[in-house]
C-alpha cells in the first residue's frame, strides 16, 4: 500500500520516539525534552533541500550552514537572547554541540560567521520555507475545522526616522481645487478603492508587497480601556485546531489587523483545507467576510458596535436605530475556539523567544520569529499525535 506523506511523516515521529530518542541517548547521553524537541526539528526540517552542507572545493573553506541553521533553531527552543549565550551554551553543552553538528567545541564558528549566515538565512525566507514544508507534510491531507486569526505586538529595540513636519504654505488665490478637477481626483480615488478593497483582486505576492512592513508605533486598546503603545512590529498568524500556527505574515506596528486578513486566509487556503474562520470584530468588514465564502469558508465574527448602537434611545427618532447583531448560540460555541491563537501568542512570547528580540529590520526580526513558530509548530504536532 502507498503511504500518504502525512503517513510517512506519522511514523516518522513514531520512529523518534521509538528508536531515535534511544539512540542519541546511547551516544550523546540522556536527552532533556528541549534536546527532544530540537531532534525532531532537525530530522523533519528539510533544511539540505534549501541549504548545502558541503564545503567549497577551492578558497577558504565555507561553514556547514545546516549546523547554522540547527543552531539557531536550538537558540528558540531554548528561549535565548542573544547569539552570544547561544555561543556559550553550544561550548559547555556536548549533547547539544553534537546535535547542531560540531564535534568540538573548537570547531565552533566566531559569532560573526552566525550573524552573516543569519542575515543570509533571513535574506532567501529559510525558516519560513522550512515551516511551509513542514505544515505541507503534516497538515495537507488533514481537514482542519478552525482557523482562528489575531495579531500581537512584537517590541524591538530599532530606531526609525520621525515624520518631520513641513511648513505650509500659503494658498494663491480661492483654496481648494477647481470644481471639475475635484470630481476626476474623487473618480480616481473610487477606482482604486481602499487597501482591504484592493485585495480582492490581487495576487498574494502583491498584497504581502502591498503590506508596510518597517519598524513604527502601534497602539491598541487593553482590556481595562487603556491605551498602550510598543515600538516595533505585528505578527499576524493563522492557527489551526490543536494549536498549530498554519501562517504568519509580519507587518509594522501601525497596520490595522483587517489589512491582513485577506492575505493570510488566501496563504491558508493554500496549505491547508478548513471550514471556519473565527476572528475578532476588528476583522468585521463586508470584504473581508466575503472573500472568506467566496474561499468556502465560514467566516464567525464578533460583531464590531459600529453595525449598529448597543442601547436603543427610548425618545422617538425618525430613523429606527439598529441593533448590533449578534451571534447565534451554535456560533457562540465555536467562537470560543478562537482563544487558541492567544495561547500560541503566549507560547511564542513565554517559551520561543518572541519577547527578546535583538536583531534590526524587517527580514531579521520575521527570521528569528520565524524559527520560534518553526519550533511551536513540531511541538504541537508532536503532542497532537500523542506518545507511542
Amino acid at each position: 500500500m502507498q503511504l500518504t506523506p502525512r503517513d510517512f511523516l506519522m511514523q516518522c515521529a513514531h520512529a523518534l520516539q521509538q528508536a531515535l530518542f534511544p539512540n542519541l541517548e546511547a551516544e550523546i547521553g540522556s536527552l532533556t525534552p528541549q534536546l527532544q524537541l530540537l531532534s525532531s526539528i532537525i530530522s523533519m526540517a528539510p533544511v539540505a533541500r534549501f541549504v548545502s552542507g558541503r564545503r567549497a572545493l577551492t578558497g577558504r573553506p565555507a561553514k556547514d550552514r545546516a549546523a547554522l541553521a540547527a543552531a539557531f533553531a536550538a537558540k528558540a527552543v531554548l528561549n535565548l537572547g542573544a547569539t552570544r549565550d547561544l555561543i556559550a551554551r553550544l561550548k559547555v553543552d556536548e549533547g547539544l554541540r553534537r546535535l547542531c553538528g560540531w564535534k568540538t567545541a573548537a570547531s565552533i564558528p566566531h559569532e560573526s560567521k552566525f550573524s552573516r549566515a543569519f542575515a543570509e538565512f533571513a535574506a532567501m525566507k529559510l525558516p519560513e520555507l522550512l515551516h511551509a514544508a513542514i505544515i505541507e507534510a503534516t497538515q495537507k491531507e488533514r481537514l482542519v475545522g478552525h482557523i482562528a486569526r489575531d495579531s500581537t505586538a512584537i517590541q524591538a529595540r530599532e530606531r526609525f526616522p520621525e515624520t518631520e513636519t513641513k511648513p505650509k504654505r500659503k494658498a494663491k488665490g480661492k483654496p481648494g481645487l477647481p470644481k471639475k478637477k475635484a470630481t476626476q481626483v474623487r473618480a480616481k480615488a473610487s477606482e482604486r478603492g481602499t487597501r482591504i478593497q484592493k485585495q480582492r483582486r490581487q495576487k498574494l505576492e502583491t498584497m504581502l508587497r502591498d503590506l508596510p512592513s518597517q519598524c513604527d508605533i502601534g497602539t491598541k486598546t487593553s482590556s481595562k480601556g487603556h491605551q498602550q503603545y510598543w515600538r516595533g512590529y505585528k505578527l499576524h498568524l493563522d492557527v489551526a485546531d490543536g494549536q498549530v500556527p498554519i501562517s504568519a505574515v509580519l507587518t509594522s506596528a501601525s497596520v490595522h489587523d483587517s489589512q491582513v486578513a485577506i492575505p493570510l486566509m488566501t496563504m491558508t487556503s493554500k496549505r491547508v483545507n478548513y471550514c471556519y474562520d473565527l476572528m475578532d470584530s476588528a476583522y468585521d468588514a463586508d470584504p473581508i467576510l466575503e472573500h472568506s465564502r467566496e474561499l468556502k469558508h465560514v467566516p464567525i465574527v464578533q460583531p464590531h458596535p459600529r453595525r449598529g448602537s448597543k442601547k436603543v434611545s427610548q425618545l422617538p427618532k425618525v430613523f429606527p436605530v439598529k441593533l448590533t447583531p449578534q451571534l447565534s448560540p451554535a456560533q457562540e460555541q465555536r467562537y470560543k475556539e478562537r482563544t487558541m491563537v492567544e495561547r500560541v501568542n503566549a507560547r511564542l512570547k513565554d517559551e520561543f523567544g518572541a519577547s527578546q528580540i535583538r536583531v534590526r529590520g524587517a527580514a531579521k526580526v520575521m527570521a528569528h520569529l520565524m524559527f520560534g513558530v518553526l519550533a511551536l509548530t513540531v511541538d504541537q504536532w508532536l503532542r497532537m499525535r500523542g506518545p507511542g
